[in-house]
């Protein structure tokens, strides 16, 4: 179908919400670049300072500017895209060059609105998984505000994470309304989100201890979404529900080596820091993206995204990636975890690639091939 036929009220949306959508992939940009220079790899930054920023900008100037819109466009209320709005523009910001004390402002604006949501959401449909979103949000917010008053980005970065953790979590503890009911389903979910929120809360005075305390609960979350997800029955069908279901699958287990590394390593805060966090954050959140992507774009752009087997390439480029990148953080080998670093950022590369041709040749069949 071309452009021409696409009904104007679609259209009108893209050109509402798709500008808000650049702003996040600014900072995913900025990000990925950031973290490669991180890895001590020459790569062009717009500024030198832009390294010290990778943490920032891939938890709130990116996942906060798609999750805000997702959000919004869900709820479909003005005041809601503030949020994205506030957070992709911090992003674009940072990467400017402009102070991180602007761009903190201005996530924690985009985290409090998007928690102003969440609650009005809970306020009408008071369930675990609308409570377990607020949660995510809160983090959200707690995470900016600890960031904008000054401290370094280790206080900050469990509550990021968790911000993504529940987030996604609440997704699936939605989801898993439709399999048959268990009775201690529902309080051992809440007890694994209790421990997590524990553990970033003492991590904020006690690193070592706060990582260790998240750690159980990222590997009994784990535990709890492989066993009541429905992922576990469609991953035996085909096609598109087939292939969320790996990435879902998949995602779990980067989940439990995260928490498995903080719970076993001697300093959850030294080396393996590194290992801990892309474990959660490249091969739990970003496996989710991979999965959700087919389904999240119609309903935030109404843009189809068919299903094609080549989009288990950069899903397996990026379980690669995070393998090679654990890999060499617990050898100790720099150059492995910098050719992990590069099959991370090719993934995303190629996770691009392939939803934007899927897009493209599904409006139209001559590009298909």
């Amino acid at each position: 179908m071309g452009a021409a036929t696409v009904p104007a009220s679609a259209a009108s949306l893209r050109a509402r919400r798709l500008p808000l959508l650049v702003l996040g992939f600014v900072s995913l940009l900025g990000g990925v670049l950031a973290g490669l220079a991180r890895l001590g790899l020459s790569v062009p930054l717009p500024h030198t300072d832009l390294a010290l920023l990778h943490g920032p900008l891939m938890a709130s100037g990116f996942f906060g500017t798609v999750i805000a819109l997702e959000r919004a466009a869900a709820l479909g209320k003005r005041w809601i895209f503030l949020g994205p709005l506030a957070a992709g523009l911090s992003g674009v910001l940072l990467v400017a060059g402009a102070s991180p004390v602007f761009s903190a402002l201005l996530m924690t604006v985009a985290s409090a609105v998007l928690l102003a949501a969440s609650v009005w959401v809970w306020t009408r449909q008071k369930a675990g998984f609308t409570a377990t979103m607020a949660g995510g949000a809160a983090c959200w917010l707690v995470g900016n505000g600890l960031w904008l008053a000054g401290l370094p980005v280790l206080p900050a970065v469990l509550w990021w994470m968790l911000f993504l953790v529940l987030t996604i979590a609440g997704e699936r503890l939605e989801l898993s309304r439709f399999r048959p009911p268990t009775p201690w389903a529902g309080p051992a979910f809440a007890a694994t989100s209790m421990l997590l929120v524990l553990g970033a809360a003492v991590a904020v005075v006690a690193p070592d201890a706060g990582f260790r305390v998240a750690g159980v609960g990222l590997l009994a979350l784990a535990g709890w979404l492989v066993r009541f997800d429905v992922a576990r029955r469609t991953v035996r069908g085909t096609g598109l529900p087939r292939y969320v279901a790996a990435c879902l699958l998949s995602g779990y287990a980067w989940l439990a080596a995260g928490g498995l590394i903080a719970i076993a390593s001697p300093d959850p805060t030294g080396i393996v820091y590194d290992a801990i966090l892309h474990s959660v954050f490249l091969g739990f959140v970003f496996a989710m993206v991979f999965g959700h992507a087919p389904i999240i774009l119609p309903a935030v752009l109404r843009l189809a995204v068919p299903y094609a087997p080549r989009m288990y390439v950069p899903l397996a480029a990026l379980h690669l990636g995070v393998a090679l990148r654990t890999a060499g953080v617990l050898a100790d080998d720099v150059l492995v975890r910098q050719w992990g670093g590069v099959a991370n950022a090719a993934s995303l590369a190629l996770f691009i690639a392939v939803t934007a041709h899927a897009v493209l040749a599904k409006r139209d069949p001559k590009r298909g091939g």
